[in-house]
């Protein structure tokens, strides 16, 4: 098998998008947006050693290769509709790419996105994708919002898919009750597409939570002038991990693990029933952790109100 016979056998499937005028096979795709809407995109790359471990399985690498993608147009409330892959491959192995394109193509129909092109080449498995999405126009989640007074929220739970890298590190030993679904959240993240839809018309700010909470709350924060107080121990992650880990080790992980792809996201005080009502219709938890103020700066505080002090506040590719 070629390049070109991976192309058509595994990649150029037929879209039921109408909107896809022109798909895989040409040199570009044509798409035909709707009227009064903008388009919204983003582009994500991933890379063995750095993104994923070498003997990851390749319906669960394909997964996480577009759901990280899909948790962008969440956390800007829009509705993702086409994706391009390029992807670097050591060989053509027909077995591993079944799978692979098997679990892209089932993870993209969930949330009605097209494949409309991308690249392939020889490569130790590198894989880019670039997302677009559709917002109504003028609108979206964006990180310049939030104002002093807000309530700052986060989706389902963070720390577990850090505690699951840590325990693949030997960091840290996961208690038998939680290694699955800190598992999980590492290997095939949830994008939280229908919340941030939902949350359009109610919240402020959005950010997804890849490279920690405190550090990704930290752009909302630079981005909107204003400053915020979290509360660290209303973040919402497995009772497990805090009964079994020291306390030091789950505040790393759901402060500054990263790798959650949830929500952080701002909406005023007013609107804390439309949250909670916008949640319960997406089918997801929200916590309300913190606040929006004035100072300029991100303050962490334990329940007592005494400052908690990270040495990490985040991933950094550079760092």
């Amino acid at each position: 098998m070629n390049e070109f016979d991976f192309i058509r056998r595994y990649l150029q499937r037929q879209p039921s998008d109408s909107d896809v005028v022109l798909g895989i096979g040409d040199d570009a795709a044509i798409v035909r947006p709707q009227p009064g809407y903008d388009l919204c995109f983003s582009s994500d790359m991933l890379l063995k050693g750095r993104h994923f471990f070498a003997d990851v399985a390749p319906e669960d690498l394909a997964w996480k290769v577009l759901a990280v993608n899909l948790s962008d147009m969440a956390a800007m409330g829009a509705r993702p509709r086409w994706v391009l892959l390029s992807a670097a491959l050591p060989e053509l192995d027909e077995a591993w790419l079944a799978h692979f394109c098997d679990s892209l193509f089932a993870l993209a129909a969930q949330h009605g996105v097209a494949l409309i092109g991308g690249d392939t080449t020889r490569g130790d498995l590198v894989f880019n994708v670039t997302i677009i999405g559709e917002l109504p126009q003028g609108q979206g989640l964006r990180r310049d919002a939030a104002q002093v007074g807000d309530d700052i929220w986060v989706s389902g739970r963070v720390g577990l898919a850090a505690a699951a890298l840590n325990s693949r590190l030997k960091n840290c030993v996961l208690p038998p009750e939680a290694a699955p679904e800190c598992e999980a959240a590492l290997l095939r993240p949830i994008p939280r597409v229908a919340l941030g839809r939902a949350l359009l018309p109610v919240a402020r700010a959005a950010q997804d939570i890849s490279d920690g909470l405190a550090q990704d709350i930290g752009h909302i924060l630079k981005a909107s002038g204003v400053g915020a107080e979290l509360w660290a121990d209303s973040l919402p992650t497995l009772p497990a991990l805090k009964q079994h880990l020291g306390r030091a080790q789950w505040l790393a992980y759901t402060l500054a693990g990263g790798d959650d792809y949830e929500l952080v996201f701002t909406a005023a005080p007013e609107h804390r029933e439309a949250v909670s009502v916008a949640a319960e219709a997406a089918g997801t938890q929200v916590t309300r952790v913190g606040r929006i103020n004035g100072s300029g700066g991100l303050q962490i505080v334990d329940a007592a109100h005494q400052d908690i002090t990270l040495t990490s506040l985040g991933f950094d590719h550079f760092g």
